[in-house]
């Protein structure tokens, strides 16, 4: 096994095979469910070289490796050997969303390579035949087209896999339930119309078409999981294996044809035809904001829930435009990351980014945004924007891809239409160019702190000369407990500094106090949050734990309101540490300077780890005026 002691790092780390409830993996993630996430151990999974960031999000316990995911996948199942036929509904703490997350992409993920693959080919071949390469109805063409078609066409059945696997039933009866929708026999008899009239049993059915269908088979294999489980408590052991496939069969396939089918697909094309009057309401702006934040929803991982979208547009209409607005986004990463690459001095920096450029071209952003972007925040930030603005001509035009695929840059020969190269392409193009070089313009000269920001509190206090310059204030700690780098908080948007510079505290007494004279500016109204504004101006934002906001104000008794004018030490939120513990959210708390561009630095000045409330914790350094 090539990443053995990763593999063995991370099995660890996550706390055992006991702890693991499925695993499946996507372009660059392993996506756990686990039974206990309090026992893994984010903070040191962030700390092992070949990990690019440990998020939480829909559920599952994602570790972003990078392009070499499958390879660690393959080595970790190796060593583990667990049942991966996915059981992760059972896991009663999930909510409504990240149920929803964890079921897509359980579904979705493992059978996205066969798809993009065939998406990409689709592209070629039809580039191939405007180039007079290849002649529509040749035989290079047909068996070309047939390569390319297959996945899409016996679509049903590689969902039928996957959804029975992912609802717990024996996948291979799935794709038995898939087959039936696209049974040759079934598709003559609709002999080539949209609607073929028959019956079962002398019950009226509506015949449809069903290749390339995407919600008629999850539904019925959510119905078929549903019915092996119940059938297999109620049969006798000797014979359950055999009889509760064949009753299961017999009940889900007439209701597909019945029920679930035809109402499925009126639903399908409702979503569509729903989402695509929105788009044109005003498509310029609705794509300029699912540009701006498409890498945002990346980060969380909550971009899972448009996969199913993406797929359905192309199965009702044949083409998609949501893929083409997210070219821009893609690209405008990548060049804020080349831009950053380009400013950078030290070498095994260049290394990292030059390397996430080269994913980025190819459709995976996330060493970008968390090896490079994130870090600096400026350039995540220009990335944004300049998404926004090439999405916003990509709306415009109003291109559209004519197969499946993730946006890269193999996209651009998927958006070519089979009448040729045309206006829309052109567009896509054009503006995929601009939000590159303008997120890598702004990168390179206003992502990197500039040099007076480079230095640091112990530079400068070895340069006499720029010490008399500098005015520092300190920021005394608001509770008792141990410091921790803010990047070992275990929430991205406080690791990545996108909330401001600062550090975190593991509490071990329940008081959080004034850090120094000021006003309190915000309480929220579940108390797990203060924010405060000193005398001398620091913005602090203290954030009593992680995810802690959906206690609802338990375990929390503020002492003051907003508005409220306080000396240092004056107590502001009673805690109860235990309570929040054994509720199971993390009690770390991030003490960040939420105006922490107008400083030159922020830099922890706590003398050792642990600190009691009142001592100095930060440092802001600024010029004198």
């Amino acid at each position: 096994m090539k990443n053995k002691a990763l593999s063995e790092s991370i099995i660890k780390n996550v706390g055992g095979q006991e702890n693991i409830i499925s695993l499946v993996h996507c372009a660059t993630r392993l996506r756990f469910v686990l039974k206990d996430h309090a026992i893994a151990d984010a903070k040191a999974l962030k700390k092992q070289k070949g990990i690019i960031m440990v998020v939480e999000s829909g559920g599952q316990f994602q570790v972003v490796i990078g392009n070499n995911v499958s390879d660690v996948f393959s080595d970790i199942m190796e060593i583990i050997h667990i049942d991966n036929e996915a059981k992760a509904l059972s896991n009663n703490k999930q909510n409504i969303l990240s149920k929803a997350i964890d079921i897509i992409s359980g579904i979705f993920a493992p059978m996205l390579s066969v798809l993009v693959s065939a998406g990409i080919l689709k592209g070629v071949v039809s580039f191939l035949r405007i180039i007079d390469v290849i002649t529509p109805g040749s035989s290079a063409d047909v068996f070309l087209s047939v390569i390319a078609d297959s996945a899409f066409y016996y679509l049903p059945i590689i969902l039928g896999y996957c959804a029975v696997k992912k609802f717990g039933g024996n996948p291979f009866i799935g794709m038995a339930l898939g087959g039936t929708l696209v049974h040759p026999d079934i598709v003559n008899m609709l002999g080539g119309a949209f609607q073929a009239k028959t019956s079962f049993f002398s019950i009226p059915i509506t015949l449809v078409p069903y290749q390339s269908s995407v919600i008629p088979v999850v539904l019925a294999a959510w119905l078929y999981s549903l019915l092996e489980q119940n059938f297999n408590k109620i049969f006798h052991d000797s014979f359950k294996k055999f009889i509760s496939p064949l009753c299961g069969l017999l009940i889900t396939v007439p209701l597909t044809f019945i029920l679930i089918g035809p109402i499925s697909t009126f639903l399908s094309d409702m979503i569509a035809g729903g989402i695509l009057y929105v788009y044109q309401l005003n498509s310029v702006i609705a794509s300029m904001i699912l540009a701006a934040v498409w890498q945002i929803l990346v980060i969380f991982g909550i971009h899972w829930g448009l996969i199913p979208v993406f797929m359905n547009n192309l199965a009702v209409s044949g083409t998609d435009f949501i893929v083409p607005i997210l070219i821009p986004a893609v690209f405008a990463q990548t060049g804020a990351a080349f831009g950053v690459m380009l400013r950078a001095k030290d070498k095994e920096f260049k290394a990292l980014a030059s390397s996430s450029v080269l994913s980025g071209l190819f459709g995976v952003t996330e060493p970008a945004i968390y090896g490079v972007n994130l870090p600096y925040k400026k350039p995540f930030i220009f990335g944004c924007i300049s998404a926004a603005i090439g999405g916003g001509i990509v709306g415009l035009y109003q291109t559209l891809i004519f197969s499946f695929g993730f946006p890269s840059i193999f996209t651009f020969i998927q958006i070519i239409p089979n009448s040729g190269i045309d206006a829309t392409v052109y567009a896509a193009i054009v503006a995929t160019v601009i939000s590159f070089i303008l997120a890598m313009t702004l990168s390179y000269f206003f992502g990197l702190p500039t040099s007076p920001k480079t230095a640091s509190l112990d530079e400068t206090a070895n340069n006499p000369n720029a010490a008399a310059q500098i005015n520092t204030i300190e920021i005394s700690s608001p509770m008792t407990g141990n410091v921790i780098p803010l990047a070992q908080v275990n929430d991205p948007t406080f690791a990545s500094e996108l909330m401001g510079k600062g550090v975190a505290i593991i509490p071990t007494e329940g008081q959080v106090v004034a850090p120094e004279d000021g006003e309190v500016v915000s309480l929220f109204r579940t108390k797990h949050a203060i924010g405060f504004l000193t005398d001398s101006g620091a913005e602090i934002l203290i954030h009593i734990g992680i995810d802690t906001v959906k206690l609802d104000g338990k375990y929390f008794d503020a002492h003051i309101e907003m508005g409220d004018k306080v000396k240092k030490g004056t107590p502001l939120v009673s805690v109860d540490i235990a309570g929040i513990t054994a509720a199971g959210f993390e009690i770390t708390t991030p003490i960040i300077i939420s105006n922490s561009d107008n400083y030159l630095d922020v830099v922890s000045i706590a003398k050792q780890d642990d600190i009691q409330s009142g001592q100095p914790l930060l440092a802001l350094s600024q010029n004198e005026e």
